[in-house]
């Protein structure tokens, strides 16, 4: 490595004798971040590259990969012209994952030598909240507010439901970051409502549900009160899930934008509704009502993998175009609402929508259904039915599976920059540049040292 700055530093300072030094937009600091099988020879393979394409390594560093225990990651600090850096990221990609990288155009060496950091132009990035408590923003940009029904919905000509939404409305917009979520006092008709859900789904869920989810579902109901006469409380649920695998759950008044949605699942925040869908057909719902929040989603949520799996689909979905929120909104609605899995050689259900709807879960686990393997790239094209039955379900091997090709699909996003969700502050570090790059290669070094 020392031979090779050498080199490189001599090279400059024959060119500056000449008079023919690189100019700022020709050569300059940058930095990658890139993954690897933990195998002998794999970094040698991989650092050859940069010997091939004369790009000089100021500093290097390795960790062990949280994101595959297989694998380690690789910080290298370099110094290059920006056709080099191009031409050494198309090679690496063969041989190595690309966890971030650092755009050549951002920081370059100005005539004197010293770095130059250019701060990204963020005016053109659509809005994203930067830290936590920036999702009250969020959840206050409800598209419809769920006391107000369309005429074909089950409680339209019901004043005394409607008048009843409208309370859980207020309770959802007045709450803030950081406040217990209130307790709500069911009445007895929407308990009645609630039993009738928990105990049909009940009878279903161990030959139709996933493992992961059955294993969480017990400690539901010893820790939040799921049972047939009792509609559990959101606060009670979000500390059992915070012990669990770090998400949290707040109210919401209604339909979000995928936007704002997505970005509390960045977070691991889950919008979640506290009204009751109409008690004259209980196994019906044109709608997400906390039946399907808490029967759905809850018990996956507390699943570390499925946790992460959540998270990477927000995180990717931050400061991305309109059109790739919408790709991944699909890949969500086909996954974490309406996906399959296979375990033990047998189709199971994880998807939230799936579980909560004991029509549509008999039918996506027989033989009318129509099952396809999960692909990001395909299944982002497929439409989403809301009022029927889907015309084709998605299958993954594992969540891990599911996971590891939404992260190659994510690197299809064109994104100016990289995102890190720091868990200390809550808040989300952009990594646009080497140092900020150098900032977070630093806080994780001193996770892995105490």
């Amino acid at each position: 490595l020392n031979r090779s700055n050498s080199g490189k530093n001599e090279e400059k300072k024959g060119n500056k004798g000449n008079g023919k030094s690189e100019s700022p937009s020709e050569g300059g600091k940058t930095a990658v971040v890139f993954s690897l099988k933990n195998e002998v020879g794999g970094l040698v393979k991989a650092l050859r590259l940069f010997q091939e394409k004369h790009v000089s390594m100021v500093h290097i560093e390795s960790r062990k990969s949280k994101r595959r225990n297989s694998e380690v990651e690789i910080f290298v600090d370099c110094d290059c012209s920006k056709k080099e850096f191009n031409e050494l990221i198309q090679l690496l990609k063969f041989q190595t994952n690309i966890v971030s990288l650092n755009p050549p155009e951002n920081i370059w060496t100005d005539e004197e030598g010293k770095a130059v950091f250019v701060s990204l132009d963020l005016d053109c990035v659509p809005w994203f909240p930067r830290k936590i408590s920036e999702l009250d923003k969020c959840s206050q940009r409800v598209l419809m507010y769920g006391s107000e029904l369309d005429a074909d919905h089950p409680g339209f000509k019901d004043n005394i439901y409607r008048q009843r939404r409208k309370y859980f409305v207020d309770v959802a917009m007045s709450y803030k970051y950081g406040q217990p979520i209130p307790r709500v006092e069911y009445t007895a008709e929407e308990v009645k409502t609630w039993g009738v859900v928990f105990r049909e789904l009940s009878k279903l869920y161990p030959t139709h549900a996933c493992h992961e989810y059955l294993k969480n579902f017990p400690l539901l109901s010893k820790y939040c009160g799921y049972r047939e006469d009792n509609v559990p409380q959101l606060e009670d649920v979000s500390i059992f899930l915070k012990e669990r695998s770090g998400f949290t759950v707040r109210p919401v008044a209604g339909y979000l934008s995928p936007r704002d949605f997505l970005a509390g699942l960045a977070y691991r925040v889950f919008h979640c509704t506290q009204y009751i869908r109409h008690g004259s057909d209980p196994l019906y719902t044109p709608e997400p009502d906390t039946c399907h929040e808490l029967l759905g989603h809850v018990p996956l949520l507390a699943d570390p993998k499925f946790a992460q799996f959540s998270q990477e689909i927000g995180l990717a979905s931050l400061g991305a175009s309109d059109e790739d929120v919408q790709k991944l909104a699909t890949c969500y609605f086909f996954t974490i609402e309406f996906g399959l899995c296979k375990q033990e050689g047998q189709l199971r259900a994880y998807g939230a929508g799936l579980l909560s709807s004991i029509g549509e879960l008999k039918h996506a686990l027989s033989d009318k259904a129509n099952v396809k393997t999960f692909d990001p790239k395909t299944t982002c094209l497929q439409e989403c039915l809301i009022t029927t039955f889907q015309e084709v379900y998605f299958v993954s091997e594992s969540f891990e599976e599911a996971k590891e090709k939404m992260r190659d699909f994510a690197k299809s996003i064109n994104r100016p920059f990289s995102v890190y969700f720091n868990p200390y502050t809550q808040s989300i570090e952009i990594l646009k540049d080497t140092r900020s790059i150098e900032n977070v290669v630093q806080d994780l070094r001193s996770d892995l040292n105490t």
